[in-house]
C-alpha cells in the first residue's frame, strides 16, 4: 500500500509492504494550501504515480488533507481512539489510479468539556500506542500547537493542545517584545533562566511582561530575548501538561525536541525520546485494521 501524510506545507509519501517495510519514500513541498483550483487528484497523481505504474493499488492519506481546506473533510473521530476505530472511521476518496481512504483526526474533550482536535498526529499516536504496549503513558508531541496524548492499550484515550509554538512565533515578531528580541543562535543559559522563571509565582502574563522588564533594567541581553521567552513558555507549558507524571514519552523534530527534553528533565521528570517519523507505521496498523495488508 502507499501512505501518505498531506499537511499544509509539505507531502510526504511512503511505499509500505505487507510486513510495514517502508521500501521507497519521497518527501516534497506541495502541501494542501499550494494545490490550486481543487486539483488534488493530479497533484497526487504526480507524486505516486509511478508507484501506482508500478503495481500499487490502495493509496491511505492523513493529516490536512482531510480537513476543511483539503480534499475532502473527514469527520473528527472521538476518543478512545486505536487503529481499528479508526480504520472503521476512513473515508473514501474519489480518486480513480487506486482504492483510496481518508484517515479522520480525533477529538477530545477537557474536565471542563471544551472540545479539543487533532489531525495527523493520531497517525503517530497509533505506532507509539503501538510500541508501548497496554500500560498508561503521556506523549509530548511538541509543534506549533504542542499535543499531549494519553495513551493506553494500544489506543490514544485522549489528550490536549498547547498553542506555545504560535505563541511563540506571535509574541517574538508581533508584539513589543519584538522590539528587544533578535533572531540569533540558542542560548541554552538564557533558556534555562526562561524556565526557572515559569516555576515563580505571578502567572504567564505578568511572567511575560516581565521579559520586557528585564531589559529595560538592563538585566536581560537582546541576544538572550528569544531563548528566554522560549523557556518562559516551554516552562509554563509543561508545568500544566505534565502534572502528576513522572515519564513522558517525547516525540519530535530534534531541535525542539531537545528544547522540551530539557524542560521537562528540568522539571524532574523522567523522559523516553522516539523517532519523529511515526507515520508510515502508524499507516501500516491503520491499513493492517483495514485488511489492506
Amino acid at each position: 500500500m502507499i501512505g501518505v501524510d498531506w499537511g499544509t506545507s509539505s507531502l510526504r509519501a511512503y511505499r509500505i509492504a505487507p510486513g510495514g517495510a517502508v521500501t521507497d519514500r519521497l518527501d516534497r513541498p506541495g502541501g494542501i494550501l499550494t494545490v490550486e483550483g481543487g486539483r488534488f487528484a493530479e497533484a497526487l497523481r504526480d507524486t505516486i504515480g509511478p508507484w501506482i505504474a508500478a503495481g500499487e493499488t490502495r493509496v491511505l492519506l492523513c493529516g490536512m488533507i482531510g480537513s476543511r481546506q483539503g480534499w475532502v473533510e473527514a469527520p473528527y473521530l472521538p476518543c478512545p481512539a486505536g487503529p481499528a476505530e479508526i480504520a472503521g472511521a476512513t473515508i473514501p476518496v474519489p480518486f480513480p489510479d487506486a482504492e483510496t481512504r481518508l484517515v479522520p483526526g480525533l477529538t477530545s474533550s477537557d474536565e471542563a468539556g471544551v472540545p479539543d482536535v487533532m489531525r495527523g498526529e493520531e497517525t503517530k499516536l497509533v505506532a507509539l500506542a503501538d510500541l508501548l504496549g497496554d500500560a498508561p503513558a503521556l506523549a509530548c508531541l511538541p509543534g506549533t500547537h504542542s499535543k499531549w496524548a494519553r495513551l493506553e492499550g494500544g489506543r490514544v484515550t485522549g489528550f490536549s493542545t498547547q498553542m506555545t509554538g504560535e505563541a511563540f512565533a506571535a509574541l517574538s515578531h508581533h508584539t513589543i517584545l519584538a522590539r528587544t528580541a533578535e533572531d540569533g543562535p540558542d542560548q541554552p543559559a538564557a533558556f534555562a533562566r526562561g524556565l526557572a522563571r515559569a516555576r515563580q509565582p505571578g502567572g504567564l502574563l505578568h511572567h511575560l511582561f516581565g521579559t520586557r522588564a528585564l531589559h529595560l533594567m538592563d538585566q536581560l541581553a537582546v541576544a538572550e530575548t528569544r531563548s528566554y521567552l522560549s523557556g518562559l513558555l516551554i516552562g509554563h507549558e509543561v508545568a500544566s501538561a505534565s502534572k502528576g507524571v513522572t515519564r513522558v514519552q517525547l516525540v519530535g523534530a530534534a531541535g525542539l525536541a531537545a528544547l522540551y527534553e530539557t524542560a521537562l528533565r528540568d522539571a524532574g521528570i523522567e523522559v523516553t525520546t522516539h523517532d519523529p517519523d511515526l507515520v508510515a507505521s502508524g499507516l501500516h496498523h491503520i491499513g493492517r485494521s483495514l485488511g489492506w495488508l
